[in-house]
């Protein structure tokens, strides 16, 4: 019997290893504050009842993420920019409005949702935290290699194997688990339609789209692979982009289940249904150091390492894929490889967009409660995005030989359908609870 060969299995490691980048830093990016804080707040508030969204929601995510890294592969160019060709100034303006927009609301509720995990370790004023976050990630942003940054920061996000880990030592059972995963239960209340919106919107959002479109241009650029009309070159990075793309985006799902699965079994089922505070989420991992002395702090400097390190994140990328939007639409120059002084438009709305997202921590909004207002937020605008992002994908003029196939074709729609059906009911019963 042959024994197996260690050095195979290195190339196999080296080959996936060699496929992964902006899929996977978009999929890690998926599950910052925002997401953490609405999955946390599902699984408390409903148990194992929208546990179902996980999977259902993964062929989805992952049809509208390939055809939006397949419009930058494909035409060198970021989302905004095939707008700007092939639209009218209207639409242009439109789609990078709701972007910016969004993306801004966002960034302010997961910088004030760092600091608030961070004061669980190490008390300090509130604003002396958002101004240390604020201040740390526009610097690393703007004077570091992103690549160094992201690949520093994807150690940071292993922190939130905990949920995964604490599956395995609380009591569950099993078959209920299951059941909840694959048979889907619905309730038309403002409360559900709330929730399950703000879960569709911190899963597909805007600016995944505009970062993960406009990092595979940056990806080609800093390779020197792209060469237009080359579609033997081509070919294979469609490939690898497919690769990377469904390898980060499972990940970022079997994460969202696991944290909904922990939510609902440690929060929920001891009473506790609403989370006011980060102390509330952090409970949730009490499980996972129960045997340990000071398990509560334990718990809290876990959540924190989390929350931190994937903020830290996520918010470049949420700045980031302002700036492409925003820079593609007037044709500045841009990416995270030009230096301050080549790309001043780019790196000032990034500052821009970091600094008003720092100011909506000072009007009064509850940290926590934000995140979960910046995922519905992102259900909302996304529903226009995923039309104009099928219509592109499918376009023949614009894509050429590499338009969307009758899968993500269906998967595309389906989604747009699924997603605005979601953002209608719950502009229904908000008028009606109103009225």
């Amino acid at each position: 019997m042959t024994p197996p060969n260690p050095h195979k299995k290195k190339s196999k490691l080296r080959r996936l290893l060699s496929v992964l980048g902006p899929g996977l830093v978009t999929g890690a990016a998926d599950d910052d504050p925002s997401g953490i804080a609405t999955y946390s707040q599902t699984g408390a508030q409903f148990g194992f009842g929208q546990l179902w969204t996980a999977f259902w929601m993964l062929p989805f995510m992952m049809a509208v993420q390939e055809a939006s890294a397949r419009i930058g592969l494909v035409k060198g160019k970021g989302i905004a920019a095939v707008v700007r060709e092939k639209y009218s100034k209207r639409m242009l303006y439109f789609v990078v409005g709701i972007v910016v927009i969004a993306n801004t609301i966002n960034i302010g509720a997961d910088i004030g949702a760092m600091a608030a995990a961070a004061n669980l370790i190490v008390p300090m004023p509130f604003v002396v935290w958002t101004l240390l976050f604020t201040a740390l990630i526009l610097v690393l942003e703007i004077f570091t290699s992103y690549r160094v940054y992201a690949r520093i920061l994807k150690w940071l996000a292993l922190s939130l194997l905990a949920y995964p880990l604490t599956l395995f030592i609380i009591n569950l059972s099993w078959s209920e688990v299951l059941r909840a995963s694959f048979i889907p239960h619905f309730e038309f209340t403002l409360a559900f339609l709330f929730i399950i919106t703000g879960v569709l919107g911190t899963t597909i959002s805007p600016y995944m789209f505009f970062w993960e479109a406009s990092q595979e241009v940056e990806e080609l650029k800093e390779k020197n692979l792209y060469r237009e009309g080359d579609l033997r070159v081509r070919l294979p990075l469609v490939r690898r982009m497919r690769q990377d793309n469904n390898f980060g985006m499972i990940v970022s799902e079997i994460t969202t289940w696991s944290i909904m699965v922990v939510a609902g079994a440690v929060l929920h089922k001891s009473g506790v249904q609403n989370i006011n505070t980060a102390a509330d989420a952090a409970k949730a991992l009490e499980p996972l150091v129960s045997s340990f002395p000071h398990a509560g702090f334990l718990a809290k400097l876990i959540f924190a390492i989390g929350i931190i390190g994937l903020g830290l994140l996520a918010v470049p990328v949420l700045s980031g894929s302002a700036a492409y939007a925003v820079a593609e639409a007037v044709n500045w120059n841009s990416g995270l490889n030009l230096k301050l002084k080549k790309a001043h438009g780019f790196y000032g709305v990034i500052i821009i967009a970091t600094l008003i997202g720092l100011l909506l921590n000072f009007i009064g909004i509850d940290p926590v409660k934000a995140l979960v207002y910046a995922a519905v937020l992102n259900g909302v605008a996304a529903v226009p995005l995923v039309f104009l992002i099928a219509r592109i994908s499918s376009d023949k003029k614009i894509m050429g030989s590499y338009t969307s196939g009758a899968l993500s074709k269906a998967l595309l729609w389906m989604t747009f359908i699924g997603m605005g059906a979601a953002a209608v009911s719950l502009l229904v019963l908000t008028v009606k609870g109103g009225g």
